[in-house]
């Protein structure tokens, strides 16, 4: 059994040298290949029992290894779709048969129905923003559905909260005349400024916003503003303001409020915010302006605002933050959250199922899948405009290929010895 098992041992040497070589031919043909993860041969001795003197040989036998947790390095692109993680983590994609997977693999596209795609047609799954503020399912893909980015869609956000931010004039004279909040003919005010709201059509309401010292005085030292808001299109066709049309549907004002300053010019008193209808109340969407931020100091009238909502406009591009939230820009330059991409991880990354595509799946010596947002539970931070390359070094794969090429020839040199020490064996008769 001597010489046969000499041979044997060869012929395990030189598969086992082959099947290194195999991996360092798919390590070097995907070099370029982007979340490509290196696959290695790693050997174990093979040992048979020897007894009576005569030595039994055995052999090697191979593993195969992905080095899935090694990082490849980062290339930057010109796609804002393109993404990357630095640090742990995965993304997690859906293949055609609606199975999820995990891949590194971020070179994501649109395709036609604005989903995102990336190179082996696995598509981008994340927790939509349609029911509010995402939270993660940590043990599992519920609540997951693909990211799209649809281009057609038209979206119309109807306004639900603004704010005034800036100063009222202290030495403003008060206003003894009927206020605006009268809505009378020869009403006077102090200061006037506009405000555009969205209503639910995503038509632009403007609502005119008057502000009048009404009284000062003391003790303690304090001045009182009369706010009162008007919808513009009730305006009177003569003079532009006063009077506005008044209705059930559309009354005049739509709100009024009182702002009580002390003699340090900061807001202590009355009521900072309003809460009235956008026209037509029958439809019910309620607004509130914030006037919180409002001084009263010896300068000039000089008042800001800000109001959420967007007329109907479709995406004109698309923003992915850090913790991986997906923002819309539209065509008039605003912005809202889509969707929020989770990262996935196991507890052993490199016992992962390797499948083609450059995807993995949970296998049961990686540990369970885990989800969280980037930037937690020891998870990176997802980058956009780049892609991970692959983590394969050309210099170590040729090195290897060399060192793999040398074993093969000295494992041959065994079996061919051993098949000329059998061939003399067997012409000793002769």
């Amino acid at each position: 059994m001597g010489l046969y098992g000499m041979m044997r041992t060869g012929v395990s040497g030189m598969a086992a040298q082959s099947n290194r070589l195999s991996t360092v031919a798919d390590n070097i043909a995907n070099s370029s290949t982007n979340g490509y993860k290196r696959a290695k041969a790693e050997f174990s001795s093979l040992v048979l029992p020897s007894s009576g003197g005569s030595y039994n040989s055995g052999g090697v036998t191979t593993s195969i290894r992905y080095e899935i947790s090694k990082s490849g390095p980062l290339q930057y692109t010109t796609s804002g779709t393109d993404l990357a993680i630095e640090g742990g983590g995965f993304f997690v994609v859906e293949g055609s048969n609606g199975q999820p997977f995990l891949t590194r693999a971020g070179s994501f596209v649109p395709n036609s129905q604005g989903e995102l795609v990336n190179a082996a047609g696995y598509k981008l799954m994340g927790y939509s923003y349609a029911n509010g503020n995402p939270a993660v399912t940590a043990n599992g893909f519920a609540g997951l559905e693909t990211v799209s980015i649809a281009q057609s869609d038209l979206i119309a956000t109807p306004s639900a909260n603004g704010s005034v931010t800036g100063n009222l004039p202290a030495d403003a004279e008060v206003v003894t005349a009927p206020t605006p909040g009268s809505n009378d003919p020869n009403a006077e005010f102090t200061k006037k400024t506009s405000v555009v709201v969205y209503d639910t059509l995503g038509n632009k309401r403007l609502m005119d916003v008057y502000m009048t010292k009404t009284a000062a005085g003391g003790p303690p030292p304090t001045t009182t503003w009369e706010v009162a808001v008007f919808d513009r299109e009730n305006a009177d066709p003569a003079s532009g303001s006063f009077p506005y049309a008044s209705s059930a549907e559309s009354p005049s004002p739509l709100s009024t409020t009182t702002l009580v300053f002390d003699a340090n010019g900061e807001l202590t008193g009355g009521t900072p915010s309003m809460t009235f209808d956008v026209p037509p109340a029958s439809v019910g969407q309620s607004f509130t302006l914030d006037m919180s931020s409002l001084t009263q100091l010896a300068s000039d009238f000089d008042v800001k605002a800000e109001v959420d909502g967007n007329a109907p406009s479709a995406i004109d591009s698309v923003e992915i933050a850090e913790d991986g939230t997906i923002f819309a820009q539209y065509a008039d330059g605003s912005m809202r959250a889509l969707y929020r991409i989770p990262l996935a991880n196991v507890q052993s990354p490199d016992q992962l199922n390797v499948i083609t595509g450059n995807v993995f799946s949970e296998s049961a010596d990686s540990g369970g899948v885990q989800l969280g947002f980037a930037g937690t539970g020891g998870l990176g931070k997802v980058t956009a405009g780049a892609v991970e390359r692959s983590n394969v070094d050309i210099a170590t794969e040729l090195t290897d290929m060399i060192e793999a090429q040398r074993n093969y020839t000295a494992n041959s040199k065994s079996f061919q010895t051993g098949s000329e020490l059998m061939e003399l064996l067997v012409n000793l008769k002769r």
